[in-house]
């Protein structure tokens, strides 16, 4: 027999690089979210009992897909033999729920999307939900983030994301809206939602929510060729490749952003000689071409915000008057009270620190700053900065107390404890 604790580690790693894939297949069968998402639940449990005994399969993914599929099967078949035998209990058959009836021959081909999991994430994210929660369920059932990473992107509890999902769940199962592939023509009515959860799903991997690792190579991985495969599927939209030079010029610096013992390097410590200049270059040629032709996007102004922190000789050098004009650009089309935050960053290299905690003291006014962690530690780095080192202490530990990355966390703890060693 298989150790537990190896068929611990295959199911976790099966569960991580797995997921997606499997709920797509499994949803191909099962055609309802709830029971799409019950059925890949239980093809994991049983792999625990399974491969414990019989031994881990040599394609675990195929494993997982066809016990997935059995039990969706399974499930539709008792739903129709009950149908049959008990039919005044149940509503007519032309109102059911398409989710569930919809038959293969009435959907619309499925080469629109040809890529299993770039297909599930425009199938999810049905205009008829609110975007928010478009992005959230989809983060969740399509890529397998917690409930708990969702809510942490969105700065909510996590009750009060649970509680969403299961609105958007009960929406979806109460208005029939259809679980198919969006046609060609659909595809844009999508396309804001679909870039959001890739952004949030990239953002979680560049800085893992929680967790002993600063980043989840994974997920950053999985944002890379989704984006990719996004601008194929749709290359005259510029936002799709201000998106991809998001990823790009933020990823580029990847291999320099922890030391050789896992501690957090900021920007300033950086060694820029490291950094991935091919991804660079082709981000550049994306921002220069998505600046091109009208007003941009927010993706595409991001991304020259990130590329001129990349693209300076050094930290002290960088074009600190422009970031800062972009960052009101990018207000002026995206009203964010995190874009603000970041904003001060660069006021406070423009203006001094003191212009930067004035406009940090008024952000945190703003409730949905309230648990995130970035504003109380810009907060005390600018205290530090202006010579008060009490206050900053007390903000260090604010931070502290939000942070729910072990890196970071550590990082903190360090920073704190330079100030309280004065």
């Amino acid at each position: 027999m298989t150790s537990p604790a190896d068929v611990e580690t295959a199911v976790a790693n099966a569960h991580r690089h797995s997921w997606a894939l499997v709920l797509a297949a499994t949803a191909r069968v099962a055609r309802d979210l709830d029971l799409t998402e019950e059925c890949v639940q239980e093809a994991y449990a049983a792999a625990l009992a399974s491969w414990a005994r019989d031994g881990i399969p040599s394609n675990p993914e195929a494993w997982l897909t066809t016990t997935a599929k059995r039990r969706a099967m399974d499930a539709l078949r008792r739903e129709q033999t009950f149908r049959s035998k008990l039919p005044l209990l149940v509503e007519p058959e032309e109102t059911r729920d398409e989710m569930v009836v919809a038959e293969p021959a009435a959907l619309v081909p499925e080469d629109v999307v040809p890529d299993e999991r770039l297909r599930l994430i425009f199938m999810c994210c049905h205009p008829a939900l609110a975007q928010e929660a478009q992005v959230a369920l989809t983060l969740r059932l399509v890529c397998g983030l917690t409930t708990a990473d969702i809510a942490r992107a969105f700065l909510i509890s996590e009750p009060t994301m649970a509680a969403r999902m299961t609105r958007a769940k009960k929406k979806i199962s109460a208005t029939g809206i259809p679980f198919r592939v969006p046609g060609a023509a659909e595809l844009p009515d999508r396309l804001r939602a679909v870039l959001g959860v890739i952004h949030v799903l990239f953002s979680s991997g560049h800085i893992a929510p929680s967790g002993a690792s600063l980043v989840r190579t994974d997920l950053v991985e999985q944002s890379l060729r989704l984006t990719r495969m996004l601008r194929e599927l749709m290359p005259d939209e510029r936002e799709v490749r201000g998106l991809l030079a998001l990823v790009l010029v933020t990823d580029a610096r990847r291999a320099t952003r922890v030391d050789a013992d896992g501690r957090l390097l900021r920007l300033e410590d950086q060694d820029r000689s490291l950094w991935d200049r091919s991804a660079m270059a082709e981000a550049h040629d994306l921002i220069v071409d998505g600046l091109r032709g009208g007003r941009p996007g927010r993706y595409v102004l991001q991304a020259a915000i990130a590329s001129l922190y990349a693209e300076a000789p050094s930290y002290d050098q960088t074009d600190w008057p422009q970031i800062v004009a972009l960052y009101d650009e990018l207000l002026s089309v995206w009203r964010s009270p995190v874009v603000a935050l970041n904003r001060t960053v660069a006021v406070a290299m423009v203006s001094g620190p003191e212009q930067a905690l004035e406009e940090v003291a008024e952000l945190e006014k703003d409730s949905h700053l309230a648990r995130y962690h970035y504003l109380p530690a810009i907060k005390a780095d600018l205290l530090h900065r202006l010579g008060r080192p009490e206050e900053a202490s007390i903000a260090y530990r604010q931070a502290l107390e939000l942070a729910g990355n072990d890196t970071e966390r550590v990082f903190l703890a360090e920073r704190l404890a330079g100030l309280n060693a004065r």
